[in-house]
């Protein structure tokens, strides 16, 4: 197949450079395409996840244009508003305003050669539109990749209380699932709750892991000194976006209670739009156990994760297969052991459960959250940790997985 065959339009709020999140999957899945024979068109945003605050070196007043890997990936970037503390109005207006920024580029577009394949990542669910709309002038396949649920999220987490409100974009969404080529997914419990919504049948496209450069390590302990912490501590790691849906509050007053076990070390590395909340709160309540760290260089991350004795992967109760934690897949690779928070049924609940890969509890319960704590620090758990690496290898792979996609989804 010739490469003016297989050119490919990438639709979303979120890429490279960001570092977590769907960005971080949506600019590697780019990156990889444009260096397997694809050329690639990304529509994007200026990158602005998880801090919620434009990174530099960009500025976001304008629109900006990035050719990279001899012109196969070419990134038109978009201005935005993006508030420092995310609520449902604001988040609202942020959607939307790249909604519009990027109208504009996708008009700009239409005056190009066509892009045979439309990748649409959603959220914001409404881009659905903007892919429909390139699609009426250009033809080409649209697939509408979805990440997280979002109308559902912000319904459960109460973001948007009215609900006249959810009607209407519950039924913008069935006109999108309707007009669009093919829909995916990344769990099989999303995946189920979207059949809910359409006929159509919905593909398994699973976030991975690059299995290579995120691998266990053997002396665990003897990694603790580069973070300044003793080799016979117990290190308790939540490591990503701090945001409403992970419920950290919660982890500060175990912290608290944990005071009298001076070996067991907590540690809350990311940023989002509540750290310095949670900070005035550990401060408030003399966490002192408790530290806070920026997120780490990709040139140490793989010891970073090694160090750390137990994973936490916390969602509130709502979140339960709305959203799957992008996180997830770095921690199994380095055969990290996980106390995930998720309801029975839920596809994170199955996993973990499943393959032995873990301890899972209900969430928001801060007794039992500190019960599995308390028993992931007094075991070694060599078992978790090996499963957990053989499933990231067996199921995770991201050269497995993106080559499926390109063989069924980009066909």
């Amino acid at each position: 197949m010739s490469k003016d065959n297989k050119k490919v339009l990438i639709l979303g709020i979120n890429y490279a450079p960001e570092l977590t999140g769907i960005g971080k999957y949506t600019g590697e899945m780019g990156a990889w395409l444009a260096e397997n024979g694809y050329a690639c068109t990304v529509v994007t945003s200026f990158p602005y996840y998880p801090n919620w605050k434009i990174q530099p070196p960009y500025t976001g007043k304008w629109y900006k244009k990035e050719t990279l890997r001899n012109g196969d990936e070419v990134i038109y970037r978009c201005p935005l508003y993006v508030p420092s503390v995310p609520g449902g109005l604001k988040r609202i207006l942020h959607d939307a305003s790249f909604f519009f920024s990027s109208f504009f580029i996708i008009c700009y577009l239409l005056f190009k050669p066509r892009h045979q394949h439309i990748f649409c990542i959603a959220p914001p669910f409404h881009l659905g539109f903007l892919a429909i709309f390139y699609r009426l002038f250009k033809g080409g396949k649209i697939n509408y990749h979805i990440q997280d649920l979002q109308i559902e999220a912000a319904k459960d987490l109460k973001v948007i209380k009215a609900g006249f409100v959810f009607r209407i974009l519950f039924a913008l969404e069935r006109f999108i699932l309707r007009h669009v080529d093919s829909i995916s997914s990344i769990s099989t419990g999303m995946i189920n709750k979207i059949r809910l919504k359409t006929r159509k049948p919905v593909a398994f496209f699973p976030n991975w892991v690059d299995t290579v450069r995120f691998f266990p390590l053997e002396d665990r302990s003897g990694l603790k000194g580069f973070w300044n912490f003793s080799p016979g501590d117990k290190v308790v790691l939540y490591s990503g976006s701090i945001g409403e849906k992970q419920g950290l509050d919660a982890l500060v007053d175990i912290a608290v209670r944990c005071l009298d076990k001076p070996g067991i070390k907590f540690i809350i590395c990311g940023t989002g739009p509540y750290r310095q909340k949670l900070e005035d709160f550990a401060g408030e309540r003399g966490a002192v156990n408790l530290s806070f760290l920026p997120l780490q260089d990709m040139e140490v991350f793989n010891r970073f994760l090694n160090f750390a004795d137990v994973h936490l992967v916390l969602q509130k109760s709502g979140a339960s297969d709305l959203v799957m934690p992008s996180k997830l897949t770095t921690i199994l690779s380095a055969g990290g052991l996980v106390i995930a928070t998720a309801t029975e049924g839920s596809s994170l609940h199955e996993d973990i459960t499943g393959h032995a890969m873990g301890i899972v509890i209900p969430p928001e319960d801060n007794e039992e959250l500190l019960k599995a704590i308390l028993t992931a620090c007094g075991g070694e758990y060599a078992n978790e940790r090996k499963n957990a690496r053989t499933y990231a290898e067996t199921f995770l792979n991201k050269e497995t997985i993106l080559k499926r996609m390109t063989e069924t989804i980009l066909a």
